[in-house]
């Protein structure tokens, strides 16, 4: 079968490879995949700059937003041929520790969790992949292939339970939010808000164009200038860019009480001056919270299922801007300036 597969570590070694059957030991629910979605991380690996190969192999399979049909799988498994799923990416550590023990994976504690398409596990870019039940989601038939955005939902599922529980702890009834970056992520948390009942406001740098109008179309409010000219003491940020000066932002202009949530990976190598003592005082005399999140564990990626299926699926549908078939696949990496999600076609619906 068709896959794509990479050397992590190496630019410029992926390739479209003939392999074999998945390993029954992958597990007994054998899945067709549809489309695989790239995000920045596959970017990162595809660059040389990210990624590892299985023990004991040279390449990896690559990819981790999937979304496939059932081929085959147990009568107890809960899944039966023709159910549209996506296989949750992260899988718990050996040893285990507390937190993979409990099925939080997502806060592994020891590092030796695996991932699949980026860390030690083949990923989902192949035309069939096995699976345990466990880490597969079931999406809402009436999605289709929309529900090949379920991962990086899940992603920002994870995100805004921090924020509730981190709220929770006092008296919480958050009334904004400012989402920062209006890629697939911010999008997606955008929505996530606008569900919660919230008054959500997104900031991004293009003055018109896709992006503006999917934010002004699911009822939230698009800026581009900075945070306290959007509005001012948000209860909530959601910083989805990794962009240095907007974490400290993010940080300097949240309200009292509120919660800064960071899903961004900054790149390293660049020093901004600020103020320690006074980003101290202001936090402690002011109740701020600041939380890292990434990756999610089955919890949301149900929560993401949830999600979807209840949005507007037009709205869903104008997100992913290409898709590309997998013999193309080359060309999901040339960014167009109105891309927001670009999907590789493993199997066209």
């Amino acid at each position: 079968m068709r896959a794509l597969t990479v050397i992590p570590l190496t630019k410029d070694s992926a390739r479209l490879d003939d392999i074999g059957e998945p390993p029954v030991s992958d597990g007994p629910v054998l899945v067709s995949t549809l489309a695989v979605g790239i995000c920045g991380t596959d970017i990162e690996i595809l660059s040389g700059a990210y990624g590892w190969a299985p023990p004991g192999h040279q390449r990896l399979v690559l990819g981790h937003e999937s979304l496939g049909t059932v081929e085959e799988a147990p009568a107890a498994s809960g899944f039966a041929k023709g159910d549209y799923v996506v296989g949750i990416v992260r899988r718990p550590d050996p040893v285990p520790c507390s937190s993979c023990a409990v099925g939080e994976w997502d806060f592994c504690r020891n590092g030796k969790y695996t991932e699949r398409g980026i860390k030690e596990h083949d990923g989902y870019l192949s035309e069939r992949y096995r699976i345990q039940p466990e880490y597969l989601v079931k999406v809402d038939p009436a999605l289709g292939t929309l529900g090949v955005l379920l991962e990086p939902t899940s992603v920002v599922a994870k995100a805004w339970e921090q924020i509730d529980r981190i709220g929770g702890r006092a008296h919480w009834e958050p009334t904004t939010a400012v989402v920062t970056g209006a890629g697939p992520i911010g999008l997606l948390a955008a929505l996530l808000g606008v569900q919660r009942g919230i008054d959500v406001h997104v900031i991004d740098q293009v003055t018109d164009g896709l992006k503006p109008d999917l934010v002004r179309a699911l009822g939230a409010t698009y800026h581009t200038g900075p945070i306290p000219d959007a509005v001012k003491d948000p209860d909530v940020i959601v910083e989805c860019t990794g962009v240095a000066p907007l974490v400290l932002d993010a940080i300097e202009y949240i309200g009292p009480g509120g919660v800064v949530c960071l899903t961004g990976v900054s790149s390293g190598g660049r020093e901004i001056g600020i103020d320690p003592g006074a980003l101290n005082r202001t936090m402690v005399l002011e109740n701020e919270a600041v939380v890292g999140s990434v990756n999610a564990n089955r919890r949301h990626y149900q929560a993401a299922a949830d999600a979807l299926s209840a949005a507007d699926h037009g709205w869903l549908a104008r997100l992913i801007t290409r898709r590309v078939p997998l013999e193309s696949w080359a060309k999901a990496l040339d960014r167009q300036p109105e891309d927001v999600k670009v999907v590789i076609e493993v199997r066209p619906s």
